[in-house]
């Protein structure tokens, strides 16, 4: 077979060394588009289904918690508007897990649904016309109205069961303003003539606590608004590979706010019985997660708003960051969206195998200017089954620790995570215990392009080293949105000479 031929024919020792005795030190630019922000057209088009980011792994140690957590609607700034952004009622949200080294058919899968209420409606005609419409709070009724539930649904498809483990559970609201903390929220007394009430809020993390939810399966869930935990320079990436050093290169996600879903599973609602030698990578501790997003076949126009019938069709999913944004070739990123990880070997190989990254940098010169010679630059254009074996773990945390076949229906763009060892990336991504509070456990984009642009050998950075906010050390881990006042991407404009006072 061609895929046999191909792994045969790669050789990573070969690689490693011709690099590491050319390069002593090195800063290459990608093609990515961040993490999987807007990264093709029909994610730009329709946000709700813009799944950004995918975070997975075990409570370390005790290693009893399964930590899932999606990130969607991405890039959306603070105080957009009084009904805020939030989830799609018609998309339908999933965490799909498989397990062991068998193929990537999901076995396991965590389904959230969302349904709104319509916001308070106020009389449009008083009794007597002179009662201001409302009572003369008509924004401040709807402010507090017009909620959003979900519920969570897990579906077991070795068992054949479907159990609803939450229903009806409240989605957090958005962190709109000090105003609206006491007004609508009942976050302390508004006293118009107290200027702190005015411009201090509480929306904190006692009171985005409250809407965690216990599950059926004895876990947690949380739901809403939080900070956009990713960071990097993407300005410059899309400058033609224009990226710049530290202390010069720009958290373009800094100031952005993501809707984000979160689930704590006991590890036994995956492994019923019970996880197999702890402290020990193994072929049956293994899972493969992704998350997708999904729509009804067809939509109809009515005068009550769209209508959505027919069954459900995949239109949005992630997997590993940097995938569809930096390996995926742009005429075939919807594609992509589209399709299931169990096809990724047949549909996106050669991308795998062959990165596109490493051919536009020996374009541009890149590798040349750097004195890279031409048999290693050959060797980093491929075929690169370093990078399936790093998508699959099959040497991580040491050579030979898994056995994912290198082949159509086994690899593909999902998230491994051995659940016997502790979590650490490309096992797993873990949101906490970075260096410091406001740094990812582990730098995820840095490793993706040192393993795409060097085969691993040489420390590739984009720049940005540290998210805008520090993360939580509990669940739900991502940090407190920005507010609508005093956050953001905008700036005060400034009183110039001769404008109105």
């Amino acid at each position: 077979m061609l895929e046999t031929k191909l792994i045969k024919s790669y050789k990573k020792k070969h690689l490693a060394l011709a690099f590491c005795a050319i390069m002593g030190s090195m800063a290459l630019a990608t093609n990515a588009n961040a993490s999987s922000h807007r990264e093709a057209i029909n994610t730009m088009n329709d946000p709700c289904i813009d799944n950004t980011d995918l975070y997975a792994w075990v409570n370390p140690g005790v290693r009893d918690k399964l930590y899932l957590i999606a990130s969607m609607v991405p890039l959306h700034q603070p105080g957009q508007g009084n009904q805020q952004t939030r989830f799609c009622d018609d998309v339908l949200y999933q965490f799909r897990l498989s397990k062991g080294t068998s193929n990537l058919r999901s076995e396991i899968i965590y389904q959230i649904k969302f349904k709104s209420t319509p916001p308070t409606r106020v009389p449009l005609k008083t009794i007597d016309g002179n009662t201001p419409v409302g009572g003369g709070a008509e924004l401040l009724i709807q402010l507090s109205g017009g909620a959003q539930t979900y519920s969570v649904t897990k579906f077991d498809k070795v068992a054949k069961t479907r159990t609803v483990i939450g229903r009806r559970l409240p989605v957090t609201p958005a962190n709109i303003g000090p105003r609206t903390d006491r007004i609508a929220y009942g976050l302390g007394i508004f006293d118009p003539t107290d200027v702190d009430s005015s411009t201090v809020g509480l929306y904190d993390d006692e009171f985005v606590a409250t809407f965690i939810s216990d599950l059926k399966n004895g876990g947690r869930s949380w739901v809403g608004q939080r900070d956009d935990g990713f960071y990097l320079d993407e300005a410059g990436i899309f400058d033609v590979l224009n990226l710049r050093p530290q202390g010069v290169a720009e958290d373009i996600f800094a100031g952005s706010n993501v809707m984000a879903m979160a689930l704590e599973i006991p590890i036994e609602d995956v492994f019923p019985q019970g996880v197999p030698h702890q402290g020990e990578a193994g072929d049956d501790t293994l899972l493969a997660v992704h998350h997708t997003s999904k729509r009804r076949r067809f939509t109809k126009l009515t005068r009550n708003g769209p209508r959505s019938f027919g069954r459900w069709v995949q239109v949005g999913r992630q997997g590993l960051p940097l995938v569809n944004a930096g390996l995926i070739g742009t005429q075939d990123q919807n594609k992509y969206l589209r399709t299931s990880p169990l096809h990724d070997f047949r549909n996106f190989g050669a991308y795998f195998l062959y990165p596109v990254i490493v051919r536009d940098l020996e374009l541009l010169g890149t590798y040349a200017a750097l004195g890279v010679d031409q048999a290693t630059i050959d060797l980093l254009k491929g075929p690169r089954t370093d990078i399936l074996d790093t998508i699959s773990l099959n040497n991580f945390p040491y050579p030979g620790a898994h056995n994912v076949p290198l082949k159509s229906g086994f690899v593909g763009d999902v998230l491994r995570l051995d659940v016997a060892i502790d979590s650490q990336f490309p096992n797993g991504r873990r949101i906490d215990g970075g260096a410091t509070p406001d740094m990812e456990h582990v730098d995820v984009s840095d490793v993706l392009l040192t393993q795409i642009a060097s085969g691993g050998a040489i420390p590739i950075s984009d720049g940005v080293q540290y998210n805008d906010k520090a993360y939580l050390t509990d669940f739900p881990f991502l940090p407190l949105p920005h507010d609508g006042v005093n956050n953001g991407n905008g700036e005060t404009t400034p009183l110039r000479y001769g404008d109105p006072q």
